[in-house]
């Protein structure tokens, strides 16, 4: 039952981020709605109706099966036309900012329902027009499922309009950094919220005989599935350590988990089972994922092609807002499970591993603009001053700003461009 519970839980996670969901969704709808609608066409009511309004049904067999014809080509030219404005969406955005953006605009709920639509409808005015050629003469029994045909293709008109509206944001580099910026903030503060009902572990933790598994796939760290635990691991007064942080990458063989008392080979194959490994680095927006895309669209804008040291500096701006909540995050959290027994350990990312992944590229790929590095400069002192971040994290970004001053020095050609820089460097640090 848990094999079945984490399998539906990886499909659900797949099909979401598939451009088909909603399309295939819809289009059953449609069909279904096809049928339904051809097996009331002689119910009583619905025939009371048409005698009433016979304005709104068409009766006619010609007009019927012209308008039908009609509906089905145009739907076919909205559709070919939105899904080639989806692959230029997303070519231009793999080109210009990073091909890491592709699943989050694949995978736009929006976009997929219109589409879903589009096929939809096209999908039901082909089986009613192929329902009009068998019914022949008989066809003046249809009015209500043309009537029907007939709303959808203007819903699919007003839905092509919005379409265009909205996949012209959605391109737009500003809206891009917006959706990540408040979907990795809505998380923060929410982690922010469950560490403070956690209890804080202890940071140093004497863990050197306790019992060590090490991963058996390769991939990145999605997190411990606590619901597939065996109800013999949570009944034992035991302690579990989950070494790595959400996102990590991992090498088959490498330390995992840490348990404090023996268990048996059945319980040690669950606590591997529990594991959530994925090939893929950017699964959502959420967390580190997200802030690494962030970074991945500033070192894209300041590559020779693009160029856009705007871009960069809006990036780098969102990221210091987020840096400054994720080095308020305490370093390692206990949880207990259901019974109070069993004690879960759970590491977040350190301090000096979100220097490294976030800060440092960006440094290296704009140490010679200094418009950038004054950002760069700004946010770092901007997350210095948080007030709830500990004295090593504070230090490391005291130390990250120390290397933009060597940088500055080395490869800052201008002299006054220099000096401005420096002297902002030095403001900011006196500050501190």
């Amino acid at each position: 039952m848990k094999k079945v519970l984490k399998f539906l839980q990886k499909t659900y996670r797949e099909v979401l981020r598939s451009i088909a969901f909603y399309p295939v969704l819809i289009a059953i709808l449609c069909v279904v709605l096809a049928i339904v609608t051809l097996s009331l066409e002689n119910v009583e009511i619905v025939k009371s109706i048409k005698e009433k309004i016979p304005y709104l049904f068409i009766q006619d067999y010609d007009t019927a099966r012209s308008i039908l014809s009609v509906f089905i080509g145009g739907i076919i030219s909205l559709t070919v036309f939105s899904f080639s404005m989806v692959m230029v969406v997303l070519s231009q955005a793999s080109s210009n900012f990073s091909p890491r953006l592709l699943p989050g605009l694949v995978s736009n709920s929006k976009h997929q329902i219109i589409l879903g639509t589009y096929v939809g409808t096209l999908l039901y005015c082909i089986i009613i027009l192929t329902s009009l050629g068998a019914r022949g003469i008989e066809a003046d029994t249809m009015g209500l499922s043309n009537m029907f045909a007939a709303i959808l293709c203007v819903v699919c008109i007003g839905l092509f309009v919005y379409f265009i509206h909205t996949i012209s944001g959605s391109i737009q580099i500003q809206n891009i950094i917006d959706r990540i910026f408040d979907k990795c903030n809505g998380y923060a503060d929410k982690e922010l919220t469950r560490s403070e009902d956690a209890k804080i572990a202890l940071k140093y933790i004497d863990t050197t005989d306790w019992i060590i598994l090490n991963s058996d796939k390769t991939g990145y760290f999605r997190g411990f599935d606590i619901r597939l635990l065996n109800t013999s691991i949570e009944e034992e007064d035991n302690q579990i350590e989950v070494i790595p942080y959400l996102n990590k990458h991992l090498w088959e063989g490498m330390p995992i988990l840490r348990i404090r008392e023996k268990m048996s080979d059945e319980d040690l194959k669950n606590l591997l089972f529990c594991i959530d490994i994925s090939s893929d680095r950017h699964e959502d927006d959420k967390g580190v994922g997200g802030m690494i895309k962030l970074m991945e669209i500033a070192v894209k804008a300041m590559s020779p092609g693009i160029n856009d040291p705007g871009t960069a500096i809006d990036a780098i701006a969102k990221l210091g807002r987020l840096l400054r909540k994720f080095l308020q995050f305490p370093a390692i959290t206990s949880q207990p499970l259901e019974n109070n027994k069993c004690i879960l350990i759970k590491n977040n990312i350190p301090g000096s591993e979100l220097m490294r992944i976030l800060v440092q590229p960006i440094r290296l790929y704009a140490k010679q603009d200094s418009s950038v590095m004054h950002e760069l400069i700004g946010a770092l002192q901007f997350i210095s001053n948080g007030p709830n971040i500990s004295d090593e994290n504070r230090t490391l970004v005291l130390e990250e700003l120390e290397n933009i001053r060597e940088d500055i020095k080395k490869h800052i050609a201008n002299e006054v461009d220099k000096k401005h820089l420096l002297e902002a460097f030095e403001r900011g640090i006196g500050e501190v």
